[in-house]
């Protein structure tokens, strides 16, 4: 049997089976992890000759929200995925909206890493700076309601990837994040084109991505995600936190 953990592995391996494995495959264990407000376990999924530990967390153990809609937020965390890989950023880990021990939930590839690593410990290595703005005009992008220093997580390859994303895509203006290192400077070109090509999707009513974010979220939240795209390219800069308002999630790690 193939293991699929390693932390390179959703490039070593084709994305779809990835995708494939995590959709389908046999869930094997479980281990409800202790922290996070909503429930969430580790899991092993096998299929076929590969077996990948992976992160579940159903709707059915997701806690209300005054502001967001109930039993949503596993599809915000597949939503994300969409639109990383929209970009071709990959910053989200491999995710799937699949049934399973709980119910309907998400189920996440698993990014094996040193916890004691984040945002914070990291933010001073000039070769991972790309990487990080990247993740802070995504957070814009998606209006991530809460970027903490502990969901940017290096994998041996030196790839950051970026987890937890089920308080994302509100209409309203939510980002809480601790990423502001990069406020008032210009966003990199290839970044901007990276937007441009994306925004050109919701001219395209034939889309797979666009079809599969209308089956994630509303109406009114893809409209706000065009206008959002819209105002980061107009811009073309990092802006700066707005007074008055607090912006950075608690706790910060």
């Amino acid at each position: 049997m193939t293991d699929a953990t390693s932390s390179d592995a959703p490039q070593a391996l084709s994305l779809d089976r990835v995708l494939d494995l995590l959709a389908h495959g046999e869930v094997e264990a479980q281990e409800l992890l202790p922290w996070g407000s909503n429930y969430t376990f580790l899991i092993s999924v096998t299929h076929g000759d590969l077996q990948t530990a992976a992160i579940y967390k159903p709707r059915e153990g997701e806690r209300p929200l005054w502001d967001f809609p109930e039993g949503t937020l596993c599809q915000r965390e597949v939503a994300a995925f969409v639109v990383s890989q929209a970009l071709d950023w990959f910053i989200v880990p491999p995710t799937v909206l699949r049934d399973g021990p709980h119910g309907l939930g998400m189920v996440q590839y698993y990014i094996d890493c040193d916890p004691n690593e984040h945002f914070f410990t990291l933010r001073d290595n000039d070769h991972l700076t790309d990487q990080f703005k990247q993740i802070a005009l995504f957070d814009l992008l998606i209006n991530n309601a809460d970027r903490k220093s502990g969901h940017c997580l290096r994998a041996d390859d030196d790839h950051i990837w970026a987890i937890d994303h089920g308080v994302c895509f509100s209409v309203e203006p939510k980002l809480r994040t601790v990423i502001w290192d990069y406020a008032g400077q210009p966003v990199p070109d290839r970044l901007i084109e990276n937007l441009k090509a994306f925004r050109g999707r919701f001219d395209q009513p034939d889309d797979t991505a666009l079809k599969t974010l209308a089956r994630l979220l509303n109406k009114r939240e893809l409209t706000a995600l065009k206008r959002r795209a819209d105002q980061l390219i107009a811009a073309g800069c990092f802006p700066r936190p707005l007074p008055g308002y607090r912006q950075i999630p608690w706790p910060p790690v």
